[in-house]
């Protein structure tokens, strides 16, 4: 079996997150409101957009790989603010 074969959920058991205290990620929701697409949404392979009732969007930078789909996706300038964590934090790919 190679890597490609194993299942998403399962390649994530294989990712450890090393969380800094400054989030690499911010997302604007007063923004988010007025977003008709959401494509965030989907395009997050962890899943971490989730949408409010009242238009907006939760967030948990805590459990990213830092892959910036999101930021490329996003059609709301000023949405989502996306920088590398803090020296020393992020997550750790490793296979097995």
């Amino acid at each position: 079996m190679t890597y490609r074969d194993i299942a998403f959920d399962d390649r994530m058991d294989t990712v450890d997150f090393d969380v800094g205290d400054r989030p690499h990620i911010t997302v604007d929701t007063d923004i988010c409101r007025s977003c008709t697409t959401k494509a965030c949404v989907p395009a997050c392979p962890a899943k971490l957009f989730i949408p409010t009732g009242d238009g907006g969007i939760l967030f948990n930078y805590e459990q990213c790989f830092e892959c910036g789909t999101c930021y490329q996706v996003c059609n709301s300038e000023g949405a989502i603010s996306w920088t590398y964590p803090d020296g020393g934090h992020g997550v750790v790919f490793r296979k097995g």
